[in-house]
């Protein structure tokens, strides 16, 4: 039987704990503890609120689903653990879902994942999720048994803005002031997941709404070459894993713009600018999928670091 939900600073305490030691060297655990508190009052109101899980009801349609299958749930399997259980879908593809572990009564283990696994399809069978997903501040190397999933890349404004290395001088940032290039960054994806089809799932480009949202807030930048409109870099304030972040929304060059050393300069341009136009306190934060060979170790090289991020039990 589910038990009382435990309290958003519990489930903070531990998501602390598994949260990589290269996060204490930027914030200290302490600071990170009320913002990570904050996070998973989110986690708790998905387990209680009705009107959300109306909404989800509405949207997905799962065939056989009532609305009270879309809350999350606090679930007991192995001794010493409870966890919170999410359904979850894909990119909002309600013919992709899987299930989340958002929350914990301790570290999950190895171990664990066989009785996860079973109160995951006790739960949310009715879904047919295929797999669960679990969050680890451990190496991406480390669950060699694994199923790889998004991995957070990240690391402070100033460190990013530091970086010493030879700048072509026709390569630069302007502020972005309208969605003009849209059209151009859609057809840049679209040759990208031709050339490489694996990319479709691994990256989207940015929509029209997120898009003029960075727009707005003067954190989305056009990349020129010259004076010819080569690519976007963007962000939005946020806070993640306790930390004040800039999350990457697009960091992109066009076909015709790759292949000459550009992108292993566009995080370092980006840094920059947001350190002199805006607030150059946060970490540049980002979430890229662990198989994305183009941009997962473009990302290491132009020094932010693997500070976490899921993997996957398949069922």
């Amino acid at each position: 039987m589910p038990q009382s939900l435990p309290t958003a600073l519990e489930l903070a305490e531990v998501t602390l704990a598994m949260q990589s030691p290269l996060l204490d060297g930027w914030r200290p655990a302490a600071e990170r503890l009320p913002l990570l508190t904050a996070e998973h009052e989110d986690d708790l109101e998905l387990a209680t609120s009705l009107e959300i899980a109306e909404t989800r009801h509405a949207r997905f349609a799962i065939a056989g689903a009532a609305v009270n299958d879309y809350l999350d749930r606090w679930q007991p399997m192995s001794p010493g653990l409870t966890a919170m259980l999410s359904i979850r879908f894909e990119g909002l593809d309600p013919s992709k879902p899987f299930v989340d572990l958002s929350g914990s009564s301790r570290p999950w283990e190895v171990a664990d994942l066989p009785a996860l696994a079973a109160a995951s399809l006790e739960v949310f069978g009715l879904f047919a999720p295929r797999y669960l997903r679990l969050m680890s501040g451990r190496p991406v190397e480390f669950f060699p048994g694994l199923g790889r999933d998004r991995r957070f890349l990240a690391a402070p404004l100033s460190d990013l803005a530091a970086i010493q290395s030879y700048i072509p001088p026709e390569l630069t940032l302007r502020r972005t002031t309208d969605q003009q290039h849209l059209a151009q960054a859609e057809a840049a994806y679209a040759a990208l997941d031709a050339q490489h089809p694996a990319h479709r799932g691994h990256a989207q480009v940015i929509g029209d709404e997120d898009l003029a949202e960075c727009v707005e807030a003067g954190l989305m930048y056009d990349v020129l070459a010259g004076q010819k409109w080569a690519g976007y870099a963007g962000v939005l304030p946020e806070v993640k894993l306790g930390l004040d972040v800039y999350t990457v929304q697009e960091l992109l060059l066009t076909p015709e713009h790759r292949g000459r050393g550009y992108g292993a300069h566009l995080t370092t341009l980006l840094a920059r600018a947001l350190i002199a136009d805006a607030e150059p306190g946060r970490v540049l934060f980002g979430t890229i999928h662990a198989d994305n060979a183009g941009a997962y170790p473009a990302a290491l090289r132009a020094g932010r670091l693997d500070v976490g991020g899921w993997v996957q039990f398949r069922f």
